[in-house]
């Protein structure tokens, strides 16, 4: 039997360009996100230059480990999980199941999110560790951005649970 997706290990910088610094439990305010993260504040790195939805972001433990093969395979470095630079790291769920919750509502620890896009890989984090790598490590498996649609707390170990029926 498969077991269930839940928080690996959560993640916040608390200003743009800051260090992922790792943390045991979040608290979530609705509509705005993770309290003390910089996009929760309103101040990251894209905060004001592209207006949408960067609630919390998350991204399959799956995920980076295939991407950490891919780069040990070429005699590169693999990326830490903070260095993907997303707040939640999700495990026993491939990168292909948590980027089909776009669109879709899920909850972590019981709080209701609704997925709203997948966060494509993107030169920042490449820039911030100076290592041009990222984007060709990450396609495909960046983690989804979502909103927050209620207030609440969730920790690491709490289940991330969702409706395969629903419509997108």
């Amino acid at each position: 039997m498969k077991a269930s997706p839940q928080i690996h290990s959560i993640y916040i910088a608390p200003h743009a360009g800051e260090s992922m610094v790792q943390i045991a439990q979040a608290n979530i305010v609705a509509g705005e996100g993770i309290v003390g993260d910089r996009y929760a504040l309103g101040i990251g790195a894209f905060s004001k230059t592209k207006i949408k939805i960067r609630h919390i972001s998350l991204i399959a433990l799956n995920g980076i480990e295939d991407a950490n093969r891919q780069l040990i395979a070429k005699q590169q470095t693999p990326f830490g999980k903070g260095d993907t630079r997303r707040n939640v790291i999700i495990s026993s769920m491939s990168a292909d199941e948590l980027n089909d919750l776009v669109g879709k509502i899920f909850y972590l620890g019981g709080i209701a999110f609704k997925g709203t896009e997948l966060c494509e890989p993107c030169q920042r984090p490449a820039k911030l560790l100076k290592r041009p790598d990222f984007m060709s490590a990450f396609e495909d498996r960046g983690g989804l951005r979502a909103e927050a649609l209620e207030s609440g707390t969730f920790s690491n170990g709490d289940l991330l649970t969702y409706s395969v029926d629903q419509e997108k």
